[in-house]
């Protein structure tokens, strides 16, 4: 069995350590002109959170999905949405304050990895492993594999994640999902953005020990 530090955290990306809305919007935007498709942007960042074949069921057929989402995550978005998708106040410093116990910060994401590990190369954010394309439950084999006892998220769905870890749920409501809808989907701990994490994670280190 693999060893594991005695501290590691997940994140979710979009919308808990980046916002992704400028970039995808742009990519949606991009991918409705390559295909002659219309695709709300607008409405489609409302919705961030489950994997892109959900969002792309609604503005095309089921069997062009397949096609549509290899040209969206290979050639359009990687252009269109790293450089527009800023990060989220307080998530460098959270990072920051994990590696400051000797701890692991891993991002499990819905999104395509590499696009993933784009978002943080360009912005700086140094973590120790990341894992795409896993939603909800999904992700909570990784979290598990990598020995998160605690995961960040925006989404029910993240919720769900680390439910399924048996990992302590740490909800943002930096996405489009509310803190009392947080609450009530059965999050441990309910944090307004990330800025509040360096001090609650301070406490939390200090309880553990």
């Amino acid at each position: 069995m693999a060893m594991h530090p005695a501290l590691t955290v997940g994140f979710d990306l979009d919308m808990t350590l980046i916002d992704s809305r400028p970039g995808i919007k742009a990519a949606f935007e991009a991918l409705s002109a390559a295909t002659g498709v219309y695709v709300d942007a607008d409405l489609a960042i409302t919705r961030l959170g489950p994997p892109l074949a959900d969002e792309l069921a609604h503005w095309f057929p089921a069997e062009d999905i397949p096609a549509i989402a290899e040209t969206y995550r290979n050639e359009i978005y990687p252009v269109h949405a790293i450089t527009g998708s800023p990060a989220l106040p307080g998530a460098r410093e959270s990072i920051a304050a994990i590696h400051g116990v000797g701890g692991r910060a891993v991002v499990v994401t819905a999104k395509y990895k590499r696009n993933a590990e784009r978002h943080l190369e360009h912005l700086d954010i140094a973590a120790d492993a990341v894992v795409g394309d896993l939603w909800a439950e999904g992700k909570g084999a990784a979290l598990i594999e990598h020995g998160a006892t605690v995961y960040v998220g925006d989404h029910i769905g993240d919720v769900r994640g680390a439910r399924t870890a048996g990992a302590l749920s740490v909800a943002v409501a930096t996405g489009p999902v509310g803190a009392a809808e947080l609450r009530a989907a059965g999050a441990d701990v309910v944090l307004a953005d990330l800025t509040e994490f360096p001090e609650w994670f301070e406490g939390y280190v200090r309880e553990a020990a």
